[in-house]
């Protein structure tokens, strides 16, 4: 299935009160991860959530803090990592992208976290900006959404 055959994200319901997200952003590509942030911005305002943003200096580094948010005072009752990652001349792409996605698994499933992942990883940046914009498939849309019904699960099954 691609992106086009995907049904547009939508906010759905999750029982008890309102959840509150921690939204961690790699705003390298400041235009694409705007847009990707909007689109998470709407889906959890929709649900009734909250949220706080909190920016990192790459992609490398959303797994890291989102494990030191776990370390923190802060509650939350959910995640969204955000970023871009444009494939370039070397292998840099291939380690970043591996290391990055695999941190976010490992994060969540040590800890059980609600999580959702919006780390777009693409050949250009046009590529980027079609899954970022505000008409029709947003992938920041698409974790926070992700992230909500993980939120709306672990509650379900006692888990929150």
């Amino acid at each position: 299935m691609s992106t086009q055959d995907a049904e547009l994200p939508s906010a759905p319901k999750v029982r008890g009160a309102a959840p509150h997200l921690l939204v961690v952003r790699a705003p390298y590509y400041r235009k694409v991860v705007d847009g990707l942030t909007a689109g998470a911005e709407r889906i959890i305002k929709e649900a009734g959530g909250t949220f706080e943003i909190l920016d990192v200096a790459g992609a490398y580094e959303l797994p890291q803090v989102i494990r030191l948010a776990m370390r923190g005072s802060r509650r939350y009752d959910g995640f969204v990592a955000l970023g871009c990652i444009i494939r370039g001349e070397t292998d840099h792409y291939e380690f970043i992208c591996r290391s990055t996605m695999d941190g976010i698994m490992n994060v969540s499933l040590q800890f059980g976290l609600a999580m959702g992942t919006g780390l777009l990883t693409c050949d250009t940046v046009a590529q980027a900006e079609a899954r970022s914009g505000q008409d029709g498939h947003n992938k920041g849309a698409e974790a926070a959404a992700a992230a909500l019904l993980q939120i709306d699960a672990a509650r379900h099954l006692g888990a929150a």
